[in-house]
């Protein structure tokens, strides 16, 4: 018998000091067995080298066995481990430490997008912070809040890193993304980033991490003298682009901003590059309540600086900005051209940048009214669209 205790510096309930003293083995991180202190008989492990401390946990699991972990277990913690390893244990939780978290800032997490850092890609959690209003993310060692605060610099968002919960240390600060980067934190802890926009959003009825994509009637985004991706276009795009939560996705040359939009309402991170002021304005205005970060530079100058995309959307600054996003290596380009030598020139950089490159052009005619009900086929111009990805 395995049994998971979570711990939260309450004192363990009577079934779970019931487990430890019949155990023969007792596993957790070092300040989880300084603060329960197992019987003396018991032998214990550090849970420093996870994978050598369930080796241990497996070897004495048929006399009786207790992991301490922090928290909730079930909730990105060891239970997923154990279940890996083929074994079903009882599972006693405590608070999780997220839901600690928003409890000692006094905020709901009904509505909270939780992220882990452990074991995995932190860029996962860091773009779902720059997307996301409400974004719990589990730090790592070797990520913690100060590199989560150095990713999160341009982006709105205000952090609360909660530092060793439940322990008479404990600790939680409201910072910005600069001052979270420029000191040391103790572990270990949760940060909370927050865009302040969202504190008074209404009650939600479900506890998903956004509501769905708009729907968009036809081109219904403000733009100047047609200077938009057309819907049929945007169709396209958006299914080469595959855009989704923790996916960070450039706009380049954004013009009303639509393609971007519509990668944030389906919950990717985007930075729209726009170096004319008045169409700035109109990706603002269009964006409603899509969280689009605009930058006011010209491509490809503006990239230095900027975070690396997964995905990069090509609809204005020519040849030269594509040159640049090539250079950063997304795994996805999607341009659009509307003159074929410039699309034979985009096709042939991608190709030689190592992309494996699709395309073609797209043409639509779309109902137009005629008098006595009827209606006639209005020509677009058509588009070349090409679609790059890395191998």
């Amino acid at each position: 018998m395995i049994t998971v205790v979570g711990c939260d510096g309450s004192p363990l309930p009577q079934r779970a000091m019931d487990r430890l003293g019949a155990a023969v083995l007792v596993a957790g991180g070092r300040r989880h067995l300084e603060a329960v202190r197992p019987p003396a008989h018991v032998r214990q492990v550090v849970m420093g080298d996870v994978a050598a401390a369930l080796d241990a946990v497996e070897a004495s699991a048929d006399d009786g066995v207790v992991v301490l972990a922090s928290g909730d277990p079930g909730f990105f913690g060891i239970v997923r481990a154990l279940r890996e390893r083929g074994h079903a244990p009882e599972v006693l939780p405590a608070v999780s430490s997220v839901a600690g978290a928003f409890a000692r800032i006094g905020l709901p997490w009904d509505d909270v997008v939780v992220t882990s850092a452990h074991g995995r890609d932190p860029r996962t959690a860091v773009n779902a912070c720059r997307a996301m209003a409400k974004t719990a993310v589990f730090t790592a060692p070797g990520f913690g809040p100060a590199a989560l605060g150095a990713e999160l610099a341009g982006w709105d968002r205000t952090l609360h890193v909660a530092e060793r919960l439940g322990g008479p240390d404990e600790r939680v600060t409201r910072c910005t993304p600069a001052e979270a980067a420029a000191r040391d934190w103790a572990e270990p802890n949760v940060v909370l980033a927050v865009r302040e926009g969202a504190l008074g959003a209404p009650a939600r009825r479900h506890n998903q991490p956004a509501s769905p994509p708009r729907t968009h009637s036809g081109d219904s985004y403000r733009h100047r003298a047609g200077m938009i991706t057309k819907w049929e276009v945007r169709a396209v795009a958006l299914a080469r682009l595959r855009p989704t939560l923790g996916m960070l996705v450039w706009d380049v040359g954004a013009g009303s901003g639509s393609v971007g939009i519509e990668c944030a309402e389906h919950h990717a991170a985007v930075i729209a590059i726009e170096r004319d002021p008045a169409a700035r304005d109109l990706i603002r205005h269009n964006a409603g309540t899509a969280d689009v970060r605009v930058v006011a530079e010209s491509a490809p100058e503006a990239f230095d600086g900027l975070p690396d995309p997964d995905a990069v959307f090509v609809g204005g600054g020519g040849l030269e900005a594509l040159s640049g996003v090539l250079a950063r290596g997304p795994k996805t380009v999607v341009a659009t051209y509307a003159a074929v030598d410039r699309a034979a020139l985009a096709r042939r950089l991608m190709a030689d940048a190592g992309y494996a490159v699709e395309g073609g052009q797209l043409s639509a005619a779309r109902f137009a009214d005629l008098p006595g009900g009827s209606f006639r086929l209005d020509a677009q111009n058509p588009v070349f669209l090409l679609a790059g990805s890395a191998s």
